[in-house]
């Protein structure tokens, strides 16, 4: 238990270092480059982004170490701590410092996100127990979603408009949760048996896609705005996805289900109270005023 605790929480301070730096250097690139492969192509030039790439990647080592030791409704909430790190990181490189507001903002989304997850403890469920029409279900209106949502952010400005592109990220990354999920089971069978599964190539588009519109948030707006979305998200999609496609099963009944839509309901209060902060917002527009310079 303490090596899946330390892991887990150094897996959060990893992922927090590296959303830092991720959204340190997209946020440089002009306006013009989100939702594009340019932006993806100029930041895989850029020493700083790399850093963040390859810290996440030990950040994933240190989670699959703590998954190694640990249940995944322990590590999972123990991680959402990158939050606490990541604002306050954020914000002390920009050379602003955090209100109460800001504080609670964080510490709310972070406290609600682990409480639904400790709450609602999803588990069970068989990756090859999943039909074609759940399969093509989700798919679709994953698409769906994605597209409504970006559709909105093109109407948005400021953090709102990085919030609404970070739940557009959000979805593709967990149902890309589910795609790795299936594919590792089928990488049990050999090689060949993932290689002939869709499953797999459609995991390969939901990574570079979940990558661009990750990057994107990054580039419209402040870490606070995005990180806190994203990780709210992705958690959400990935469980419901995972009853809809295995048959996982959540805990249900009183009181498990109030304290998982009071988790939620503190993670939508915390995202409100962050988006609209005159701190965040003044931020989101000196990062403008950099970019136009």
């Amino acid at each position: 238990m303490v090596i899946t605790v330390l892991a887990a929480l150094a897996a959060g301070v990893c992922f927090a270092v590296a959303g830092v730096l991720q959204q340190w250097a997209a946020a440089a690139r002009p306006d013009a480059e989100a939702l594009t492969a340019r932006l993806l192509g100029h930041l895989a030039r850029d020493p700083l982004w790399l850093c963040g790439i390859g810290l996440a990647v030990v950040a994933y080592g240190f989670q699959s170490l703590a998954l190694a030791f640990g249940p995944l409704s322990l590590v999972q909430p123990l991680i959402v701590a990158e939050l606490v790190f990541a604002v306050p990181l954020s914000a002390r490189l920009h050379r602003m410092r955090l209100g109460p507001r800001e504080w609670l903002g964080t510490c709310a989304v972070a406290a609600g996100l682990a409480l639904a997850l400790l709450s609602a403890r999803p588990h069970g469920g068989d990756p090859r127990a999943a039909g074609p029409f759940s399969w093509l279900l989700v798919v679709g209106v994953t698409a769906a979603v994605v597209c409504a949502v970006l559709a909105v952010a093109r109407v948005l400005s400021g953090p709102w408009r990085a919030s609404a592109t970070a739940l557009a990220a959000g979805a593709v990354m967990g149902t890309q949760s589910v795609l790795l999920a299936s594919t590792v089971d089928r990488l049990r069978h050999g090689p060949l048996a993932a290689l002939v599964a869709w499953q797999t190539y459609a995991l390969v588009v939901a990574s570079v896609a979940g990558l661009l519109l990750i990057q994107s948030a990054f580039q419209q707006g402040p870490l606070a705005a995005s990180m806190t979305v994203l990780d709210a998200t992705e958690p959400v999609v990935a469980v419901t996805v995972g009853t809809v496609v295995f048959g996982e099963v959540i805990h249900t009944g009183w009181p498990v289900s109030v304290a998982t839509v009071a988790g939620l309901a503190l993670v939508g209060t915390g995202i409100v109270a962050l988006d609209t902060s005159p701190v965040i917002l003044a931020l989101h527009g000196r990062r403008a005023r950099e970019r136009a310079a």
